[in-house]
């Protein structure tokens, strides 16, 4: 089946370069907008989408969240299946002031709001793990957020911090995940940890790029710096968080002294990033540093679990930090499968119900109690770990 034809509508905010978007998209959800503020964001995602057979009807709209109108989807309260976005980390990242609702870069209140507004049967919101840890720090400010999403008719099916490796993305990223649904659906929904399989390396998973990298030198060192690198990068396992750095700061690496320290340990420069290999013009600085090789955009997108067909535009910081600010598409599709089975299960029941109705006379003692499910509207079911 295309995405053309599921049954299963989203849209997402904040989308950044498609990260999520992707992974919602293999899980089978038919996107109908993606929303992003950010003009180079914009442009990648329209380069992916906008001709793709795959994405018909996808609309690429270049919107600041806290003045859209989601009346400008044409989308009936309840029509759509799953609002999800991943909104902006800074706020409640260690990396930053954490100033959480004091920060204007929150979009908690616009999501929230555009919950409200179209009623979806499923919400997916994204951040960093500093909302969730330590549990203290914006205990207040999630209850709040977890309460208005009750008052709206939400169940909070779980909020819980999931790691990237687990997916088979060959690198730690952690991120808190929030999932509810109506509470006809949310019933349905039950948590699926992640199969504990053999980890996918940074040597795996960059080894084919960097053969073809060093090949394209046409160094006589190539084979034996290739060679080198790979023996290095056997020695760890999986990469430290990806970054996206600020737009007020420098050109595109990958990261503080300690992600820098960590990339070295798996034979790789962070300082800096690299010309792919057709666009190559400086061997000395891309491959044969005494650093090790510089990352390319595209292992750095091999890196974040992209598929080798996405592409990023911009020049190369600004594609860079499209990557680098991303969500692993990996995960998003595990944690849209979950939802869509709950989508499917709950229409499935409420079929069958209808259905059963027809054939039943009215009962003067009313209807029975419904069946608790896997999830509770009860805001202690709320599951942070």
């Amino acid at each position: 089946m295309t995405r053309t034809e599921s049954k299963f509508t989203s849209v997402e905010i904040c989308a950044g370069a498609g990260g999520q978007a992707v992974g919602l998209h293999k899980a089978g959800f038919k996107h109908l907008a993606l929303i992003e503020i950010d003009q180079h964001a914009c442009s990648t995602l329209s380069a992916n989408v906008g001709s793709h057979p795959d994405w018909q009807g996808c609309r690429v709209l270049q919107e600041d969240l806290n003045d859209f109108d989601p009346r400008e989807l044409n989308l009936a309260p309840g029509q759509l299946d799953l609002l999800a976005g991943g909104v902006p980390c800074p706020p409640f990242s260690a990396a930053g002031k954490q100033l959480g609702r004091d920060d204007e870069r929150d979009l908690f209140p616009a999501m929230l709001r555009m919950v409200e507004e179209l009623q979806p049967k499923a919400v997916m919101i994204e951040n960093v793990r500093g909302l969730l840890e330590p549990p203290e720090k914006f205990r207040e400010y999630r209850e709040e957020i977890q309460q208005q999403l009750h008052r709206a008719g939400y169940v909070i099916c779980y909020w819980r911090v999931l790691e990237a490796c687990d997916y088979g993305v060959p690198q730690l990223r952690p991120r808190a995940i929030l999932v509810a649904m109506r509470e006809q659906y949310a019933q349905h929904l039950t948590w699926q940890p992640p199969e504990h399989e053999e980890l996918f390396t940074v040597a795996k998973a960059l080894a084919p790029s960097m053969r073809k990298r060093f090949k394209a030198s046409g160094d006589p060192r190539a084979d034996v710096t290739y060679k080198k690198w790979l023996k290095e990068a056997k020695k760890g396992t999986v990469a430290p968080t990806l970054v996206g750095g600020s737009k007020k700061h420098g050109g595109a690496d990958l990261g503080p002294t300690r992600a820098k320290n960590a990339w070295a340990a798996l034979g790789i420069d962070g300082m800096g990033v690299a010309n792919e290999p057709e666009e190559m013009t400086d061997p000395e600085r891309d491959l044969f540093g005494p650093r090790g090789p510089k990352l390319t955009v595209s292992q750095a997108a091999i890196i974040q679990g992209f598929p080798s067909d996405w592409e990023f535009t911009g020049k190369k910081t600004a594609a860079y930090r499209q990557v680098g600010n991303a969500f692993p598409p990996p995960v998003a599709q595990a944690v849209g499968e979950q939802i869509i089975a709950a989508l499917e299960a709950g229409a499935k029941a409420e079929a069958a119900h209808q259905s059963d109705a027809l054939f039943e006379l009215p009962s003067p003692a009313g209807p029975a109690p419904a069946e608790s499910g896997n999830c509770s509207g009860d805001l202690e079911g709320a599951v942070v770990s």
